[in-house]
């Protein structure tokens, strides 16, 4: 049947839905997780890109490259001696590059002063006041070349920069920025007009790294490499790129420093060192810090090999470094020619390693 037409229709009008934005994309969690700690493997990596790095523009030399990023994971310094030319600076200076480290050089001289290096107040006459001119060690790599330039005055400048890590100037503490690392070089072949460092100085470095030539076929490339570029600016340090930053240098040594010291291998490392003095080639034997810069040594090289705990054969493998100097040879044995490294593998042959 049909409605008249002024009649509405029985079926009620819907009324119109109120405007709402729509759902977001993505929704966001109700509670954020805790942070995941980065694993070991992924602090490795940044140092085996650092050693590749470097070995391009210092070639031949793996070993050398392997105790300095050791002794970088220890937190210690480095003696580095071999004859001009071997590419010691170029090491530094890629060094600092591939973390991006601040670098300075101090060329050692005879004339050179302890406020040359360490800094010194002076007058400002526009403020009225002191201030504090901070010299050359104010760095994460210092490189002190020819350090035995200098007389003993100079030299110990930086006993209180290696052992501690600030500078004293004026009666005033000066703390410096972590990572900080000393490379001091000398020269074995020529004597004159150098002063031997002290005992307590040479004690504060961690390693004393010796620098040999490179064999033909490497020697090769280097001049080939040096020689590519205008005014033989090949192999320069410029061309290594920021691999990490200091802080993950940080956070690897702090995961050095938690590497188990199997108890075993820590009494082997005190033997080693404790034969030291009773031998009869040796006049002066290693101290305390000798074993301690052994298992510094073990940790990194644990480290470095992928592994949390140490082995004799890490204390074996730092013993040279560690140790040579440390140690004074008998006067006799000095005079027959046997070479410091000869003694100590001798040393390390009387010594029995543990099984772990």
């Amino acid at each position: 049947m049909n409605l008249p037409p002024d009649l509405p229709s029985s079926t009620p009008t819907p009324e119109p839905t109120p405007w709402a934005p729509p759902p977001p994309l993505f929704s966001e969690p109700t509670t954020i997780p805790d942070p995941v700690p980065a694993p070991q493997s992924a602090i490795r990596n940044p140092l085996s890109a650092i050693h590749s790095a470097i070995s391009q523009v210092f070639i031949g030399q793996d070993e050398v490259i392997h105790q300095v990023l050791a002794a970088l994971l220890a937190g210690g310094h480095v003696l580095l001696e071999g004859k001009p030319g071997l590419g010691k600076t170029h090491l530094v200076l890629a060094l600092a590059r591939t973390f991006g480290g601040a670098f300075r050089r101090i060329q050692f001289t005879p004339d050179l002063m302890p406020s040359d290096v360490t800094g010194h107040t002076l007058f400002d006459l526009a403020a009225q006041q002191f201030r504090v001119r901070q010299g050359p060690v104010f760095t994460q790599l210092l490189l002190a070349d020819e350090i035995n330039r200098a007389p003993a005055k100079t030299q110990s400048a930086l006993l209180e920069v290696m052992q501690e890590g600030r500078v004293t100037i004026d009666g005033e503490t000066h703390t410096l920025a972590p990572p900080f690392m000393t490379f001091a070089t000398q020269n074995p072949i020529e004597q004159e007009g150098t002063y031997p460092l002290p005992e307590a100085q040479l004690d504060r470095f961690l390693l004393k790294i010796l620098i040999d030539y490179p064999d033909a076929n490497q020697e090769a490339s280097i001049v080939r490499a040096v020689c590519s570029q205008a005014a033989a600016r090949g192999l320069s340090p410029d061309q290594v790129s920021q691999i990490c930053t200091p802080q993950d240098i940080l956070d690897a040594q702090a995961a050095t420093a938690a590497v188990d010291a199997v108890e075993s291998v820590v009494q082997y490392a005190v033997a080693l060192t404790r034969a030291t003095r009773t031998h009869g080639a040796i006049s002066l034997g290693a101290g305390t810090r000798g074993a301690i810069s052994l298992i510094r040594m073990a940790k990194a090289y644990a480290f470095l090999d992928n592994r949390h705990y140490i082995t004799p054969a890490d204390v074996k493998r730092a013993a040279l470094p560690v140790l040579r100097h440390r140690i004074t040879l008998a006067p006799e044995v000095a005079i027959s020619g046997q070479s410091i490294d000869t003694v100590l593998t001798s040393v390390l042959n009387t010594i029995q390693s543990p099984r772990t």
